[in-house]
């Protein structure tokens, strides 16, 4: 049977040795230590890409005064979230392959699964203020220098975003009130709500039904009015006489579209695993979460980098 599950079986034996554990114990990759040398590496490869990708982002953005227009503040706002994205899960992954420290006090792990569920919500927010950027500018082109300023794009896009780490505040704080027993191990390298709440054994009715509702009412809401605002951008774009223009207007959308799907198709992913799939194996519950959280911030710097004109463009005067 040990052959069989060796990670089930890892898990187990976490479990039993850490029931009277003050600590919660981040499990990494179970029953991977032989490869784990390798994971090392690539897990490396892809903060060094995410971390200086989206460093890089800000940069150009903030030294080149052409960049200084409401659809790149809105880029550097995305390359802001999926910064904190990256430095939320880093000090506990890595530390786990450095140092061999699965260990993380319940503070500590209230503070991680507060500003990873943050940026997460946060980057939500950003991908749908662009997606209203896109709207206007492919559905009324003549006004849009009229209602997208860089001023109304910055208030707007504080008050989106700060949407999510305010509503997080209540449930993320009731943690701490509830009894602990039993098994204190999480399946993860790092502490998600979803994963935490069910080591509680008392009612948590409240803060299930909070969480369903933040998700419905912010990142559920934010990918129907996406989904609406392409709907009539397709609509607008199928109604140009020109083949040329058409093509041109739908390729003003492609890195956002690219950047969406990025980020929606793991997360909603995962809400699937956690919420109908508890007797699925660990392991795609280890790969749902890693995907969710690693691919986006290191593959939306390179979406821009390669499909932006004015990115490109300052690349290759770095290059040259």
């Amino acid at each position: 049977m040990t052959a069989q599950y060796p990670l089930h079986s890892h898990i187990v034996l976490l479990s039993n040795l850490t029931q009277l554990s003050p600590l919660l114990y981040l499990t990494g990759f179970p029953g991977l230590e032989t490869v784990e040398h390798w994971i090392f590496i690539f897990f490396f490869l892809m903060y060094l890409v995410a971390i200086s990708g989206n460093c890089f982002i800000l940069i150009i953005v903030k030294t080149n005064p052409r960049l200084h227009t409401p659809m790149y503040y809105l880029l550097s706002f995305l390359a802001f979230t999926d910064l904190g994205l990256s430095v939320s899960t880093l000090p506990t992954t890595m530390g786990i392959f450095w140092f061999k420290s699965h260990g993380i006090y319940f503070g500590g792990c209230q503070i991680q699964m507060f500003c990873i569920h943050s940026f997460s919500f946060m980057e939500s927010s950003v991908l749908l203020v662009m997606s209203f950027d896109r709207f206007v500018a492919i559905c009324y082109p003549l006004r849009y220098s009229v209602i997208i300023t860089g001023q109304r794009v910055v208030r707007v896009g504080l008050i989106v975003i700060l949407r999510g780490p305010v509503a997080l505040i209540p449930i993320v704080s009731l943690l701490k009130t509830f009894p602990y027993c039993g098994s204190r191990v999480l399946s993860h390298s790092f502490c998600l709500h979803q994963e935490v709440i069910h080591l509680a054994c008392t009612d948590t009715t409240f803060n299930n039904l909070y969480g369903l509702s933040l998700v419905v009412f912010t990142v559920m809401l934010d990918l129907v009015l996406i989904a609406l605002s392409y709907g009539v951008i397709l609509h607008t774009v199928a109604r140009l006489t020109s083949k040329e223009e058409r093509l041109r207007a739908f390729q003003t959308c492609t890195s956002h579209l690219c950047a969406v799907l990025v980020f929606f198709v793991p997360m909603m992913g995962l809400s699937l695993v956690h919420r109908f799939g508890k007797n699925a194996p660990p392991a795609v519950h280890l790969l749902m979460a890693n995907v969710y959280l690693f691919v986006p911030p290191m593959l939306n710097p390179i979406i821009y980098s390669i499909k932006t004109k004015e990115i490109r463009r300052v690349i290759s005067k770095l290059l040259g």
